[in-house]
């Protein structure tokens, strides 16, 4: 049915439940899973910062921080995934606006479909769905289950 299933993951509640149903269709399916974690870089907000805390920042670079953040939630879902029998199954992180990173990925690696949680870790969310969910489902190219 499906060959090719894309899940955005950020380690929200919405997330998790898109990951656990997705990776549900991916054994069933015997398909591939494609785990997405999307990041936003924050250099302006980053120079913000650094004018009120000055140069003291003891973590380094904010957006090393959101990279790693990324991986780690990324290398979370993909453990998961496999842990519930999906055997192929890939993780990628990318930097950008979430909603056209996902659907911009979706096309790059021609997934079937995309799974992904009603909402997410994003500062907007609005309405009945969460923005990004929102936006995928108008801009993307094949089916999109929103869990």
């Amino acid at each position: 049915m499906f060959e090719r299933i894309l899940v955005p993951y950020d380690g929200s509640n919405g997330a998790e439940m898109a990951l656990v149903k997705a990776t549900e269709l991916a054994r069933m399916c015997d398909a591939h899973l494609i785990i997405l974690t999307v990041y936003r870089h924050h250099s302006m907000l980053e120079a913000s910062l650094s004018m009120v805390r000055g140069n003291t920042d003891p973590g380094g670079n904010l957006d090393a921080t959101m990279r790693q953040t990324a991986r780690d939630a990324a290398d979370y879902a993909k453990s998961h995934a496999r842990d519930a029998g999906v055997e192929k199954v890939s993780a990628f992180i990318k930097a950008g606006q979430p909603a056209r990173t996902i659907v911009s990925m979706a096309k790059e690696k021609e997934c079937d479909l995309i799974v992904l949680g009603s909402r997410g870790l994003g500062a907007t969310e609005n309405y009945l769905l969460g923005s990004v969910s929102h936006k995928v489902t108008g801009l993307a190219h094949c089916p999109v289950l929103v869990v």
